[in-house]
């Protein structure tokens, strides 16, 4: 299991585009990816459970990469991450 924090910068927060790209981009991966804001969290590939953790601007998330090459993984995910949120 990798793990690593990292704070929205997307002016309006995880919203509808930027949670149906990380949908789409934790399909492609051979992991399980978990996100996580205080008690809640969801599997990344579920756009609506993305949506409901209610992530706002500034606040930071816990992505979880469990199984699979964990390492590459997690560095694509950090990547995605700096990029698109």
């Amino acid at each position: 299991m990798k793990q690593f924090t990292y704070t929205v910068t997307d002016p309006i927060g995880i919203h509808a585009r930027p949670a149906g790209l990380l949908a789409k981009f934790a399909k492609t991966l051979d992991s399980t990816v978990t996100i996580s804001r205080g008690e809640k969290s969801a599997v990344a590939t579920k756009l609506m459970a993305v949506m409901g953790l209610g992530v706002k601007t500034g606040e930071m998330v816990t992505i979880t990469i469990e199984g699979g090459d964990e390492e590459a993984n997690t560095a694509a995910m950090d990547r995605f991450c700096k990029e698109n949120m």
